[in-house]
């Protein structure tokens, strides 16, 4: 009888040895898959909005100040037909922008 239960343990022990050599093994492929594509593909980049009023408030105060930007530009280009007029009326207005939106949204004073 004691060898009828040796013999058992061995066969399970050899089946237990031999489902955890197939789990290395494929545990070792998916972990070899896991780099090989992390190689491949870049890492993903989640970028969150800020969400809330004053984000909102400060979204549509930037989109406002670029179309400003952009119509002065389009409209300097249209008046005057000079390049020259046109890039100067470019820098002065990069210069003149960050003046103008802390005059105008400045909530200091």
């Amino acid at each position: 009888m004691s060898k009828e239960r040796a013999r058992r343990r061995a066969v399970r022990e050899a089946e237990r040895a031999r489902a955890a050599r197939l789990n290395e093994a494929r545990m070792a492929r998916r972990a070899r898959r896991r780099r090989m594509l992390a190689r491949l593909r870049p890492a993903t980049v989640r970028v969150a909005r800020q969400r809330g009023l004053l984000a909102r408030r400060r979204r549509v105060r930037n989109a406002l100040v670029a179309a400003a930007f952009a119509l002065v530009q389009v409209l300097a280009w249209l008046l005057w037909a000079s390049w020259g007029v046109s890039l100067a009326v470019l820098v002065l207005s990069l210069l003149f922008v960050p003046v103008i939106v802390t005059l105008a949204f400045d909530r200091r004073s």
